[in-house]
């Protein structure tokens, strides 16, 4: 971890507003996401921050889904654009994984549109079986 930042998944330090803001404003895949919705989000996750050590800003953020023995599902990441290219998204996935590390999960899952190159750094790679996976997307509402 560079000198310049810490890693925290105290949820206290989170800036909920900033997260909210960050993805329902500047991320492809939450786009529009209501605030109860990522309130809730939060409340029933693991979340993971990176923060400025100086001035104690969150600069990223993660959250875990998991039910912290069999299954871990790696979502919502996302680094600031002003703090991008400072090793922080590097920073934030390896505080995560080190965080799992003891879990000693069978699996850990994520999806991304655009940073293969980052997560292959931590082993993450293509399902060997993307045909056993199946997904129900959208409301479950009727």
């Amino acid at each position: 971890m560079p000198d310049d930042l810490f890693f925290s998944d105290d949820p206290a330090r989170l800036d909920r507003a900033r997260i909210h803001a960050w993805l329902a404003e500047e991320s492809y895949w939450a786009e529009g996401r209501p605030l109860a919705t990522q309130q809730t989000a939060v409340d029933a996750s693991w979340n993971f921050g990176v923060y400025d050590a100086v001035t104690g800003e969150q600069l990223a953020y993660a959250r875990v889904v998991t039910d912290r023995a069999t299954f871990a599902w790696l979502c919502d990441v996302f680094v600031a654009g002003e703090a991008r290219g400072r090793g922080v998204g590097v920073a934030l996935v390896d505080g995560v994984m080190a965080a799992l590390e003891p879990l000693g999960l069978k699996r850990v899952l994520l999806a991304t549109g655009d940073a293969h190159g980052l997560y292959e750094r931590f082993g993450f790679r293509p399902l060997d079986r993307p045909q056993d996976w199946m997904a129900r997307v959208g409301s479950l509402t009727r």
